[in-house]
């Protein structure tokens, strides 16, 4: 299959997967999204996502890579109304990052019934500490309350910074991640510290698999949200492999989602803990971006 070349051709393939996980998906929420971002469209990775938080998929998430060369893409957000700057720093954290990170490339995300949300920046040839992301203005207060609990469980190496404007929430995504830092009883200890609910064996065992973890941080909020575990993306993939039944919708989804390349689907799963518990994330690619590409095969130590 060739690539994409342009919005009706991945806002159609939004709608098909949406209608997969029976999530409503309408044309006035999605489309303005993906025209504002439409530039290299036929290089933009596109991936979809969505939660089994609910017995049922009630978002369906889509999110697609954009160039670092082009319009800052919080710019176009004010531009597109999709943001208006109020004054809080979620607004100007972004050029805070890009004043100290060589960014490699830009996402947005955006949810078929909620429409959009985030934007994040991708940084993965210049990883920066925790430390000094801490000392960013604009930063929530939490992150430097909680950067030498993280940096003790290993967690110091950063390559991505998610920012959700309608939450306003922050979500830090850690790499070079240690055996140790994946170890069962180093995330038995910090899930204890941060005030989580200790996970079973099974999220144990697929937690050590990890590429990235993340945690959710709020401006709101004094400590870490939420904390996810990601192994790195993988072409084919097993229901039964995961630590949690799926339902034969969500299945379906992920089996039967639009995607421009031939062969099984390239699927990343992930799973969340919050206080009220645990829940997957389950995300087939459409297209991936040349550097994904790059950053999956190096980890798999093949080509995908």
């Amino acid at each position: 299959m060739s690539p994409v070349t342009g919005t009706e051709e991945v806002y159609a393939a939004v709608a098909a997967a949406a209608r997969l996980a029976g999530v409503p998906c309408t044309r006035e929420k999605v489309h303005p999204v993906l025209s504002a971002y439409g530039e290299g469209l036929e290089r933009a990775g596109v991936v979809y996502s969505v939660s089994t938080s609910h017995s049922t998929p009630t978002e369906l998430d889509y999110t697609v890579t954009v160039p670092a060369a082009g319009e800052d893409p919080y710019a176009t957000a004010v531009r597109h109304g999709f943001v208006t700057p109020d004054g809080h720093p979620v607004h100007t954290l972004l050029s805070h990052l890009q004043s100290r990170c060589e960014i490699s490339e830009y996402l947005v995300d955006g949810g078929v019934v909620g429409g959009f949300n985030k934007i994040y920046a991708h940084f993965p040839q210049d990883v920066q500490k925790i430390s000094r992301l801490a000392e960013l203005p604009g930063m929530p207060p939490a992150l430097a309350r909680c950067a030498a609990l993280l940096e003790r469980h290993g967690l110091s190496d950063v390559a991505m910074i998610g920012i959700d404007y309608p939450r306003r929430t922050l979500n830090l995504y850690f790499t070079q991640l240690s055996e140790e830092c994946r170890a069962p009883q180093t995330i038995l200890s910090l899930h204890r510290e941060i005030g989580l609910p200790a996970p079973g064996q099974p999220m144990l065992d697929f937690a050590r698999r990890s590429f990235r973890i993340y945690t959710t941080l709020s401006w709101d909020s004094a400590g870490i949200e939420r904390i996810c575990y990601a192994p790195p993306p993988a072409r084919g993939w097993d229901p039964a492999a995961l630590p949690a039944e799926i339902t034969e919708q969500v299945r379906g989804f992920v089996d039967g989602a639009p995607r421009a390349y031939e062969g099984e689907p390239i699927v990343i799963a992930a799973v969340k803990w919050a206080p009220e518990g645990p829940y997957l994330n389950l995300g087939p690619y459409y297209q991936l971006s040349p550097l994904m590409r790059k950053v999956i095969s190096a980890v798999h130590n093949k080509e995908i």
